[in-house]
């Protein structure tokens, strides 16, 4: 049975978790939270969402979003900002593989 992502509606506020695979860590130097930071800030406007907050942990990450008038804008922001970190680390670390955990079943 395929997972069900959840409601998601236009113009309303929606607290998304996104952790590290196998709970290991995602930030390690200031370099990290930065760049994530940066990239979020950046496809935020690309995709027309709103951030209100987040909260960067070494192994996850807290974000209340709007995703505007397009609810599939939160998993194109996500998806983006997801993939330009698991390139930067695995570059840094010299590795491949998945940096965040798929969506729970």
């Amino acid at each position: 049975m395929p997972r069900s992502a959840g409601i998601v509606l236009s113009h309303t506020s929606h607290h998304i978790v996104q952790r590290g695979h196998n709970r290991q860590t995602v930030f390690v130097s200031d370099d990290d939270y930065n760049y994530y930071r940066e990239n979020l800030i950046d496809f935020k406007y690309e995709f027309g969402c709103r951030i209100y907050t987040y909260c960067l942990m070494t192994n996850h990450v807290h974000l209340i979003v709007d995703p505007g008038k397009s609810p599939e804008s939160i998993a194109l922001l996500m998806k983006r900002v997801a993939g330009r970190q698991t390139r930067y680390v695995n570059k840094l670390e010299d590795r491949s593989g998945r940096l965040f955990m798929g969506r729970a079943l």
